[in-house]
């Protein structure tokens, strides 16, 4: 079993004006930030406004400029990009712009963002204006080259800009220096839901009457991208979240999403944010990580459910594939792993392998960066003597601030680098990569020397046996969606051990008994097949409710077993 790192309860404070909930709940939603009924209410009405997203009216004037021209809209290559690019195609057509197309994404040939090589071919389709969605704020060269080409451009991304921003003529982005949007967090599909009401709304003031409420009716999409681009869920991002859930719950929801939730075993009704990042979004996510997006456009274009279908069963079986693939490159990096003393693991974690596929390294990392405690950053071959970085890092370090160090000391390290405080992608020259490798942890210590490496684990105190109940698992999800930043209730206590087995070959299954003897309940661990020989354990664990053959019970989703 696992060794036990240091567990903290959350601190909760500012709690008197919640004393109407119950007292757990209370403390659970102190713990994140909560402080009165407000913070919890998630109405559309409560939004921050369209117009305090800067340069949202400039961006609408431009949309409305080119209503009768040419316009490409051009995504990212992941779930973020792909429902971005949707959302976009599905309110511009309702909202009556005849002439729009989008360029599918190919992290192989084109790269990342509004490249040259994808003007070049968007050149070809003689595009009037184009648009960038969950990408462009980096793309210097690219919209340089639409700009020479006389194709107006509109940039609308969310990722951190850099020194110098791109010429387009339009730029929105919550993280502009020049911003003061209360959430900094939107996804690109958040960005481009907010600059589709802006245009709704003022073409219902121009006369067309019920315009200003169609970006509403794909919330669906803006749900599905925000969670499964794991955007920080403050306030702004709960709202789309929980309204996109309930137009799903309520069977409002796009063929697409239905048919890729159908394929999931997944019940609407009862559809969760955890649901979306976890089995649909990787769906979509291993098109754009194996060959291109085009299914996983197309699947969220269609009105027709059995393409819907046909398209959710394609992408089932790409996901498939790409879980065999990761396997072996997970059992790469543990091997690498294992060489180091566990003790002394450098503070950030390079790897490497030229055999490796460029669309799964980020998953290396992520799952890597679990298991270690540090940042991972892994490495596949682009192209000759160049290596293609995805980095993930954890609380405390902010990797796209350390790659800009790393490339103010020594600019030859870094040929090109982008993204987030917790994750972020580059590109580096193989012969530099042991220099890159050692320059990593050097910055790490020079930047971050209090951060914490022990893994430690922050749970929200214990539950009382009696509520380890189904009214009590209902009672967390009613107060979700729970996500990144909003983390779902995580909790610790101690339980005796009544029975034990493994259920499909790799996952724990269990029969606990609360240690005052009071509750007895089931618990399952994914991932955690090894036959657990004590008869008292340390459980880390989230109340839910599990159905299995139309039998309702409460149950522990085990994270972690110390004995």
């Amino acid at each position: 079993m696992q060794i036990r790192p240091p567990i903290y309860n959350k601190k909760c404070e500012n709690i008197d004006n919640l004393s109407d909930l119950d007292p757990l709940i209370a403390k659970i939603l102190s713990a994140r930030g909560v402080i009165k009924k407000e913070d919890y209410i998630y109405k559309l009405g409560n939004l921050a406004p369209i117009s305090s997203l800067e340069f949202v009216s400039e961006a609408v004037d431009l949309l409305i400029e080119h209503k009768c021209n040419k316009i490409l809209i051009v995504g990212d290559y992941d779930v973020d990009g792909a429902t971005s690019t949707a959302l976009l195609m599905r309110c511009l057509k309702d909202f009556g712009f005849n002439n729009i197309s989008y360029i599918v994404p190919n992290r192989f040939d084109f790269g990342y963002g509004l490249t040259p090589k994808i003007v070049d071919v968007a050149k070809g389709l003689n595009p009037d204006l184009i648009i960038t969605v969950d990408n462009g704020i980096s793309s210097l060269d690219g919209v340089k080259e639409a700009r020479a080409s006389k194709i107006d451009v509109l940039v609308t991304d969310h990722h951190l800009p850099g020194d110098e921003l791109p010429d387009a003529n339009v730029i929105v982005n919550p993280n502009l220096e020049s911003s003061s949007f209360v959430s900094k967090n939107l996804a690109g599909v958040g960005v481009a839901f907010y600059l589709m009401a802006g245009l709704g709304r003022e073409l219902e003031v121009q006369g067309n009457a019920g315009f200003a409420s169609i970006p509403s009716r794909y919330l669906d999409i803006v749900a599905l991208g925000t969670i499964a681009d794991v955007v920080k869920l403050d306030f702004n991002n709960r709202i789309l979240v929980d309204q996109g859930i309930k137009r799903i719950r309520k069977k409002r929801c796009i063929s697409g999403i239905s048919a890729l939730i159908n394929q999931s075993g997944k019940d609407p009704l009862k559809l969760t944010s955890s649901d979306l990042g976890f089995s649909l979004g990787p769906k979509i996510n291993a098109a754009g990580r194996l060959e291109d997006m085009s299914v996983g456009i197309k699947c969220l274009l269609t009105d027709d459910d059995t393409f819907a279908l046909e398209y959710a069963e394609i992408l089932d079986k790409k996901n498939k594939k790409r879980q065999d693939i990761e396997k072996k490159m997970q059992s790469d990096a543990h091997a690498f792993i294992e060489k180091f003393n566990k003790n002394n693991l450098p503070l950030c974690i390079c790897i490497k392998n030229t055999d490796w596929h460029q669309g799964l390294v980020g998953l290396v990392a992520s799952r890597l960066k679990d298991h270690c405690n540090r940042p991972v950053i892994a490495f596949a071959q682009e192209e000759e003597g160049l290596m293609k970085g995805s980095a993930r890092s954890i609380p405390g370090i902010h990797i796209k601030d350390l790659f800009e160090s790393i490339a103010t000391e020594k600019p030859h390290l870094i040929q090109k680098f982008g993204g987030h405080s917790m994750a972020a992608g580059l590109t580096i020259k193989d012969q530099h990569f042991d220099e890159f490798n050692d320059t990593t942890s050097l910055h790490i210590k020079k930047l971050y020397p209090s951060v914490d490496l022990t893994g430690a684990i922050y749970v929200d105190g214990e539950i009382p046996s009696e509520k380890l109940s189904i009214d009590f698992a209902n009672m967390i999800d009613q107060f979700g969606p729970w996500g990144s930043g909003f983390d779902e209730p995580k909790f610790y206590g101690k339980f005796f051990l009544l029975d034990q087995r493994v259920v499909g070959e790799k996952h724990l299954k269990v029969r606990v008994k609360s240690f005052d003897g009071k509750v007895t309940i089931d618990g399952i661990a994914f991932n955690q097949g090894s036959i657990v020989v004590r008869d008292a354990v340390e459980l880390i664990y989230k109340l839910q409710v599990n159905e299995f053959r139309g039998n309702v019970t409460a149950q522990l989703l085990i994270e972690n077993i110390y004995t």
